[in-house]
């Protein structure tokens, strides 16, 4: 008996299969070829196929009374690219985002006295600032992905975003405060800081 396979292997090896024959198979067809060719457990086969077709990497098509499934190695390579394109798109907007609440917190900050809530802010700025340069790297090396690291930059871009929401709300604190500190209406700290009426928590 061999090793036990993770999803993602099992993953791997199904597009593997579909890849290497170019060909639409019937569920059943790939329960048989599963196990001999690739070592998947037919009993998981249908679960792994699902989970493919879920997400974007394979194709089901009802014919006749039929479900068929394939996937070209065409296919995979656009939406790679596609995937990457939009990655880029969305770590740039993060990066506007923060140069933005980063310009405005300095400006709110600047010639008032150094408190605890400024450090504390300018400690995760500079965590921010960091993951952002971490993930430029990863996005260089994302050119030749496969569907594990696929999956793995999705949560990368997850835990950017939510950095991302993290600043928004350290921006609301510190409206709070100098609301509280210099008496200041809320209006006017935006109007005065740029800040849009519709900002918010991405």
């Amino acid at each position: 008996m061999g090793p036990r396979l993770s999803l993602e292997e099992k993953r791997k090896r199904m597009m593997d299969i579909f890849h290497e024959s170019q060909e639409p198979y019937l569920l059943k067809e790939l329960e048989r070829i599963g196990p001999k060719q690739k070592g998947i457990v037919s009993q998981s086969v249908k679960d792994v196929v699902q989970s493919l077709v879920d997400d974007g990497m394979c194709h089901c098509e009802k014919i006749g009374s039929s479900n068929f499934f394939w996937s070209f190695p065409s296919e995979v390579a656009v939406k790679r690219a596609n995937k990457r394109a939009e990655l880029e798109k969305e770590l740039t907007q993060m990066q506007a985002k923060n140069k933005e609440l980063t310009d405005s917190i300095n400006e709110a900050l600047l010639g008032r006295e150094q408190t605890d809530e400024r450090a504390n802010l300018l400690e995760e700025l500079s965590e921010t600032e960091t993951s952002f340069k971490e993930q430029q790297t990863e996005l260089q090396k994302f050119k030749e992905c496969d569907p594990v690291l696929m999956n793995q930059k999705r949560e990368e871009a997850r835990i950017a975003r939510d950095a991302a929401n993290r600043w928004t709300d350290n921006i609301f604190i510190m409206q709070s405060w100098v609301r509280d500190k210099f008496n200041m209406d809320m209006d006017q700290f935006n109007k005065h800081f740029e800040i849009p009426p519709d900002f918010d928590n991405v």
